[in-house]
């Protein structure tokens, strides 16, 4: 071998001994790049949503794993009246789902953690010129995750209605609400209509125990469900400042239950709400004395219409129509309230009379 020759196999090799080095910093520039790549793509995905202005403040990778932690997201009417967040999202865990892997679909599952949903009645009645397309929020989110979803978890969340210029304020609201939605995008073949489960969990108004139970198929535009719903032993008093608004009376005491059955059929729902109220009394000691006779008037009508054996006013509101069309009839809600007085006292407990069929609609009524 000339010299020559040797000296060239020389420089090959100092060369290719460089190229591990390299390699490795081209994946340590893209692994330092890739989280401003991706946080600035969220942060325009959310300043492109008609309407509503948002943020997110930090983007961690993990690519042991193939997921990435959008960390402190926030989205809000764009002339909001408060600057309470409608969406405010500190920790929300995308990733690869590892077990639908092995199956051979490439999906993923997105854990959140103390998630806020806050519907400031204020706030989202204002419209503007650019809230045409208001609804694509809800879109524009589901675009952040790069491959379809199949697992969703919710873990201490917290949904709220609030109407702030009502006097006293109202609060409605469900705290450390757990819920968990799994197969999605059917990575399970199964053969039912409803592939996908949905639980939840959770402590509303009045320390009530909220539980949610049902499946649901939502690769329609308008998914199609099949939904139990249950809110048990809250406190009654603690809707004093929604009843004390819109009709002018409050409890001293009472326990309010309510239930409800949904079933949605290619965009036809049919379902009921059944609300109850147990041991209730509506005079306190601090009443004025025109507060004092209204609530006594009530507290009349009350005493007539109420289970006398349990104890109990309720009524059963049936809900039936097209998604976009949906009402309850005013005179089904006054009979079941003379119903429940006078015949039979709802039980406290979903009906479950409401299937999915129920809700499927004959071909020719479509």
């Amino acid at each position: 071998m000339s010299t020559e020759e040797k000296k060239k196999r020389s420089q090959f090799k100092k060369k290719r001994n460089y190229i591990p080095f390299v390699i490795i910093g081209i994946l340590v520039a893209i692994r330092a790049f890739l989280p401003y790549y991706i946080e600035q793509r969220i942060n325009n995905t959310l300043a492109a949503i008609p309407g509503y202005y948002g943020q997110v403040e930090d983007v961690d990778l993990a690519l042991w794993r193939g997921g990435y932690i959008i960390e402190n997201l926030y989205l809000n009417k764009v002339d909001a009246e408060t600057q309470v967040p409608f969406l405010n999202f500190p920790k929300t865990d995308i990733s690869i789902e590892w077990r639908s892997l092995f199956k051979g679909k490439i999906v993923s599952e997105i854990s959140m953690s103390n998630p806020e949903v806050i519907y400031v009645f204020e706030d989202q009645q204002k419209t503007t010129a650019d809230d045409a397309n208001v609804d694509d929020w809800t879109k524009a989110l589901t675009d952040l995750v790069p491959i379809d979803i199949n697992r969703f978890e919710v873990s201490k969340g917290k949904v709220a209605f609030v109407q702030v210029t009502s006097e006293p304020t109202i609060d409605l609201h469900i705290n450390n609400l757990n819920v968990l939605a799994e197969n999605l995008k059917n990575v399970l073949r199964t053969d039912k209509k409803l592939p996908s489960t949905i639980k939840a969990t959770g402590v509303s108004i009045g320390q009530g125990d909220f539980s949610l139970d049902g499946q649901m198929d939502i690769f329609k535009e308008i998914p199609d469900v099949d939904i139990n719903m249950s809110l048990k032993n809250a406190n009654a008093t603690a809707l004093n400042d929604l009843t004390k608004h819109y009709a002018g009376i409050d409890f001293n005491k009472g326990q309010f239950e309510l239930y409800s059955e949904v079933a949605i059929a290619d965009g036809y729902l049919k379902g009921y709400l059944k609300p109850i109220l147990k041991n209730s009394k509506l005079v306190g000691k601090e009443d004025s004395f025109l507060g004092t006779l209204w609530e006594g008037f009530v507290g009349f009508f009350k005493f007539i219409l109420k289970n006398q054996k349990q104890n109990t006013i309720a009524t059963r509101v049936p809900i039936e129509g097209d998604l976009t069309k949906v009402k309850a009839s005013a005179w089904s809600t006054f009979f079941n309230i003379i119903k429940n007085g006078w015949i039979k006292a709802y039980q406290g407990d979903v009906d479950k009379n409401i299937n999915y069929e129920d809700a499927e609609r004959p071909k020719d009524k479509k």
